[in-house]
């Protein structure tokens, strides 16, 4: 399939044709969405220098909220109207992630038992996609909820982080610091430990880019 890079006008497009669908407004919509009502006007479009941007990932995901669509519904609308910009990326259930033969040795998926959704092109090429199950991760993760991870992609502390020990346990938290001996992470749901780990215990440790809460 021929794929392009998502661009700032294709999003909003995407925006204003959410807002269409479900007889609002932009600014109906981010009204909706329990965003300022400004957030999806004409003049926040255009940055400095006349350089357009994106509305945020969050205000993206409360609005796919408030409207009851999924990320592959905005996606596939924009597809039907004649914008290819998405690719399938692997999906696989958190669950299976620690089982053997899911991730080559550099933490990439491999292998024929993933399933695939359709996700705006990111620049990761090795981008993947896990389904949360169980309570865990609560509240920031529900059970069902499906999140993106870029393995690519820098880490910074603060980071929402999907983690894999060499022993094969996954977890996503919370990256608080990294060190060349250590990483320390906080618990999303805070009945659950904070975990300290040595780094050479560690798989891999790939940054969330994308949650369908």
């Amino acid at each position: 399939m021929t794929t392009q890079m998502l661009t700032h006008a294709q999003v909003w497009e995407g925006i204003d044709s959410l807002a269409r669908r479900h007889d609002l407004s932009a600014s109906g919509l981010a009204r909706a969405a329990g965003l300022d009502p400004t957030t999806f006007n004409k003049s926040k479009r255009i940055g400095p220098f006349s350089r357009t941007h994106s509305p945020s990932t969050e205000s993206l995901a409360k609005s796919l909220q408030a409207t009851g669509e999924t990320l592959e519904d905005f996606v596939l609308q924009m597809s039907r109207a004649g914008r290819t910009f998405s690719r399938p990326i692997p999906l696989l259930g958190l669950a299976q992630a620690g089982r053997e033969g899911f991730f080559d040795d550099a933490g990439f998926p491999v292998g024929t038992g993933w399933d695939e959704i359709p996700f705006p092109e990111v620049a990761d090429e090795h981008a993947y996609a896990l389904e949360i199950s169980g309570d865990s991760m609560l509240p920031m993760y529900r059970d069902g909820d499906r999140i993106v991870v870029a393995p690519s992609a820098s880490l910074r502390r603060g980071d929402r982080v999907v983690l894999k020990t060499q022993t094969g346990e996954v977890m996503a938290k919370q990256l608080v610091r990294m060190t060349a001996q250590r990483v320390e992470l906080k618990s999303l749901n805070v009945e659950y430990e904070d975990r300290h780990l040595l780094l050479a215990d560690v798989a891999f440790i790939h940054r969330i880019i994308w949650a369908s809460q």
